[in-house]
């Protein structure tokens, strides 16, 4: 009884001083929860400007710049390859629909000399137009010149035509011969025009990662490839189906491919000087007499055609030519201060102590400068962009 008196008494007691207990800790937690506030609120601005990530800014002592404006000239580097002119082509066809007996055509761009015998073609409809002139010639000669003039229409000679009528012997293949000296090209192959070999950089992109800026240029023009045809002895042709194209030899070309951002600045007429890629004192100069627009492969570039009047050249041979171009706007810094990413271009814009990338639109690349289209011009960026990226980085830009 009386330690039931005792526990009642404590009880309540005990409740009390634990409740007290618990508000002090409470306080002392807020005060110093305040007390970090205010330490947060008290650091130096000076210095949380310089506690942003390192790909968001860089702390470093390298040279600034600033970027260079006014009128400029540049020599352009394209390449070019010489080709045909397809202004001088013909083309051969079968006059009879048939199946191919013989050919002597084996590769394209193979030469041949007018009048060489092309293939042979086995025709049934031939073969019935001589059977009607022998009838003719045997029953109804007032038909005979009809008749004749039928199997001249079909592709035979006059004289193949009387050996016909002398001897009574039906000729079962008609010959294709050679309308003109040249190469040819089967009309399945691809054309003698320039091709892309590899996606050309846009005026604001490259093609991969890398620290140097590489230059904007357009892919070089394919030289025409000898390969083997695709047709075959055995296959048929149609009435007057195109099977080869003839381009002629006398008459070459000079295809240079510009990539977009210089295709804008050149026009017919204008003067360049080019030469061979392995003999660059052998310079000769021309003017352009053809611009043509492409996109192939995904590729959008544009092809400018010199048209020689010279035949020192052979196909398939390899040329450089130097452009000069007027540049009266944006502003120029040096290759290394820009930067690539991807399709994006960067420069390091100097801010106070620290350096921050900023993304810029880039036009022309020349040999050891690149356009700038943003206007740079108060702007002071670091002198090469490289010394300050590291590696494994991905660099934020808030601009």
């Amino acid at each position: 009884m009386r330690n039931s008196y005792i526990v009642k008494i404590f009880f309540p007691a005990f409740a009390v001083a634990a409740g007290l207990s618990a508000c002090k800790g409470k306080a002392d937690k807020a005060a110093h929860n305040r007390q970090a506030v205010h330490d947060e609120q008290a650091m130096d601005s000076s210095i949380a400007r310089l506690t942003k990530p390192v790909n968001a800014q860089v702390i470093a002592a390298i040279p600034a710049i600033q970027p260079e404006g006014g009128t400029r000239i540049y020599a352009s580097e394209v390449n070019g390859v010489i080709t045909y002119d397809t202004r001088n082509q013909t083309s051969i066809a079968s006059r009879v629909g048939g199946r191919i007996e013989r050919l002597l055509i084996k590769y394209n761009y193979q030469p041949v000399r007018k009048g060489q015998l092309i293939m042979e073609v086995y025709s049934p409809d031939l073969a019935a137009a001589q059977r009607e002139l022998l009838y003719v010639a045997h029953n109804s000669r007032e038909m005979l010149a009809g008749a004749k003039q039928r199997l001249q229409l079909l592709g035979m000679q006059p004289a193949q035509i009387n050996e016909v009528l002398t001897t009574g012997n039906i000729f079962y293949r008609i010959p294709v011969y050679s309308n003109s000296d040249g190469y040819i090209l089967e009309k399945t192959a691809a054309g003698p025009v320039a091709a892309p070999s590899s996606p050309a950089a846009s005026p604001d992109g490259m093609g991969g990662m890398g620290g140097e800026a590489t230059a904007t240029a357009a892919p070089a023009p394919a030289a025409p490839v000898a390969a083997p045809v695709l047709l075959r002895e055995g296959q048929y042709v149609n009435a007057g189906q195109s099977l080869f194209t003839i381009y002629q030899a006398k008459a070459l070309v000079a295809e240079f491919a510009f990539p977009m951002p210089l295709a804008a600045r050149i026009k017919r007429g204008q003067r360049l000087l080019f030469f061979p890629a392995n003999n660059d004192t052998a310079m000769q100069s021309g003017s352009i007499g053809l611009i043509e627009p492409v996109f192939r492969d995904g590729v959008n570039f544009t092809l400018a055609r010199v048209y020689l009047e010279n035949n020192d050249f052979r196909v398939g041979q390899l040329l450089y030519a130097n452009v000069p171009v007027v540049y009266t706007e944006g502003w120029w810094l040096p290759k290394q201060a820009v930067w690539r990413l991807g399709n994006q271009s960067v420069v390091f814009r100097k801010e106070k102590e620290v350096y921050v990338p900023v993304t810029v639109k880039t036009g022309v690349v020349t040999k050891d400068m690149i356009q700038v289209i943003t206007d740079i011009g108060n702007w002071k960026v670091a002198a090469n962009a490289a010394y300050l990226v590291d590696s494994e980085s991905f660099i934020k830009t808030d601009h």
